[in-house]
């Protein structure tokens, strides 16, 4: 996933929604990886039912906060993990999301131009 330097020309229309849609898909696997670790964690370690451990998962992921009280102490320091790493996940898939798009704009803004 490399991008054109400063000095190369602004890449093509159709070569940035490619990578657009390229950066999407890994920022989509991030968070469906982060949502099945969260989810199977809840469910084997919190004792939750899948759509609570889900529920559980996604409001953590996000930011939203707990939903689910955790009993034991083991779920505790799962919970207490997955919000940790959630904190700091959250803001990398946000990142490789719009990577592309903050480093399109810079480009054009700084793009050399060929006469000078």
């Amino acid at each position: 996933m490399k991008l054109e330097s400063k000095k190369q020309k602004v890449t093509p229309f159709p070569h940035f929604i490619f990578r657009l849609v390229r950066y999407m898909l890994f920022a989509f696997t991030l968070v469906l990886f982060s949502l099945l670790l969260g989810t199977f964690g809840y469910h084997y370690i919190g004792k939750t039912s899948w759509l609570d451990s889900f529920h559980m998962a996604s409001m953590i992921l996000t930011g939203m906060g707990p939903v689910v009280e955790m009993k034991s102490d083991s779920a505790k320091i799962f919970s207490s993990l997955y919000a940790l790493y959630s904190g700091v996940a959250f803001l990398s898939i946000t990142a490789v999301f719009f990577a592309p798009i903050i480093h399109r704009l810079l480009h054009i803004l700084h793009v050399e131009d060929e006469n000078n």
